[in-house]
């Protein structure tokens, strides 16, 4: 018996084809002058430029000598209650240049890898103006030996709203309750990484969607071809013949990808640093975005989010932060990710 690989949305079939067969060409070669890197008025979109001291927790540094380092992932549970996933905290030069903005991008190092940072304040959440609701200290622990979270999620169908965490180094997926007091799920063996046709091991994962019944994806990964298909409970769904492979969408590498509340599918873009929308159908319908440490650019931005407000959070594994993009006054709602909605939430607070 065979596990089967599926898609769930057009965003995973695009991820799993990019995965097994690799890209074909650029976003570039393949969409035209419209989706090229950069150019003058396309920087933020109809978005503008983000305040570099959102959020408030990071400035200033979370103690003397100190800031975050990469940023794994984001996720806007609602405009007023955002999860970092933080992978730690690095040491700053003993002389810190003057009109350094705050972000670790600064100094033209790729905080993922290098150097080893300090796992604490690894998952905090803010407010919608950066402020620090909750900081998860007591899993910290969790992330040591390896690389920190690599990003958060919160299933649109979950009425107590559990927050799932990927850690792709260590080889697994933690799935928390709403508060973050108790651990009730591990996925995967820690610190220990399985084939294709592996059962209980992934190898570095990075992706989760759901079903509306529970059914959930998992995109494995960075070391695997596949995604694994899980049932309500996390348990592993076996069948004897491989799932139907429907289409591959080429050109693009996809750091992270979302189904929008409008039903297009938002990509991250590795290849270009560029934020991209398609139809179903994968054609490319808008684009922004392009390199750089200044606010509004983005140096290898990992996972996308947006609340229902229309503002969009972009997490930055070597520019070392997270922004906050607020739509312009008379922005095109059509260039804007909205966030799904999340399942009313039942006998607990929400913010």
């Amino acid at each position: 018996m065979r596990r089967r690989a599926l898609s769930l949305t057009a965003w995973l079939v695009v991820l799993f084809a990019f995965t097994v067969l690799g890209p074909r060409a650029s976003l570039q070669q393949r969409t035209g002058p419209a989706a090229a890197k950069g150019g003058v008025g396309d920087i933020t979109g109809d978005y503008e430029i983000p305040d570099p001291n959102w959020p408030q927790w990071a400035h200033p540094y979370p103690k003397p000598g100190y800031i975050w380092g990469s940023q794994g992932g984001v996720f806007a549970e609602s405009p007023n209650r955002i999860y970092l996933a933080n992978r730690g905290e690095l040491k700053l030069p003993d002389k810190v240049p003057n009109g350094f903005p705050g972000n670790w991008g600064f100094f033209n190092q790729m905080a993922a890898t290098q150097p080893i940072a300090n796992m604490v304040n690894c998952i905090v959440v803010v407010d919608g103006n950066g402020k620090l609701i909750e900081a998860w200290n007591q899993w910290d622990k969790l992330f040591e030996w390896g690389r920190g979270p690599h990003q958060v999620y919160i299933s649109p169908y979950d009425p107590e709203r559990h927050v799932w965490v990927v850690d792709d180094m260590r080889h697994v997926i933690y799935r928390f309750t709403h508060d973050g007091k108790q651990l009730v799920q591990t996925l995967g063996v820690l610190d220990e990484f399985g084939e294709n046709d592996d059962l209980t091991r992934f190898r570095r994962p990075t992706m989760i969607d759901w079903l509306p019944d529970g059914t959930f994806f998992v995109a494995d990964g960075y070391g695997n071809t596949r995604v694994v298909k899980f049932d309500k409970n996390g348990n592993i769904q076996v069948f004897d013949t491989d799932g139907k492979f429907l289409e591959q969408w080429p050109g693009i590498a996809p750091h992270s990808m979302l189904m929008s509340a409008d039903e297009h599918v938002w990509a991250v873009d590795s290849l270009t640093d560029r934020i991209v929308k398609f139809d179903l159908q994968g054609h490319v319908e808008f684009s922004f975005g392009q390199f750089g440490t200044r606010p509004g650019y983005t140096w290898a931005p990992h996972q996308i989010t947006a609340d229902s407000d229309g503002n969009l959070y972009l997490s930055e594994v070597f520019g070392g932060r997270t922004q906050k993009y607020h739509p312009k006054p008379n922005a095109d709602a059509t260039h804007l990710v909205w966030g799904r909605s999340l399942m009313p939430m039942g006998n607990a607070r929400t913010n």
